[in-house]
């Protein structure tokens, strides 16, 4: 049996131009038992303005409300905050495979701004 004390919980945000929010979490399996401040530091430094992110990019749900106003809304979600859980997971990837991929895009994202 697993350790569920060891799951990491991804807790983000998706708020609109009227500062609504609708709040979301995913669940990862930790096996390498990463510290909360090693996870915390490297996912801040792979994020836009070490806050956002764009869930689509990284195969996580994306918040949003079903009215969308396109003129000052965004698709980018918000990262919050990241804990211990008790809770089974709810994504098949376990954090060190979420870290590299957060690493990919934040290279993709650097290499843009290098084109442009």
């Amino acid at each position: 049996m697993k350790n569920l004390s060891h799951n990491i919980k991804f807790n983000y945000l998706y708020r609109d131009a009227g500062n609504y929010k609708i709040f979301g979490s995913v669940i990862f399996e930790n096996p390498d038992n990463i510290s909360l401040s090693e996870i915390e530091t490297n996912i801040k430094q792979c994020l836009i303005y070490r806050e956002f992110f764009d869930p689509i990019k990284l195969n996580i749900p994306q918040l949003a409300f079903a009215e969308i106003d396109e003129e000052v809304d965004h698709n980018w979600n918000e990262f919050q905050s990241i804990e211990l859980t008790l809770e089974s997971i709810t994504d098949k990837r376990a954090i060190n495979y979420f870290l590299k991929e957060m690493e990919l895009f934040q290279n993709n994202l650097k290499q843009r701004q290098k084109i442009n």
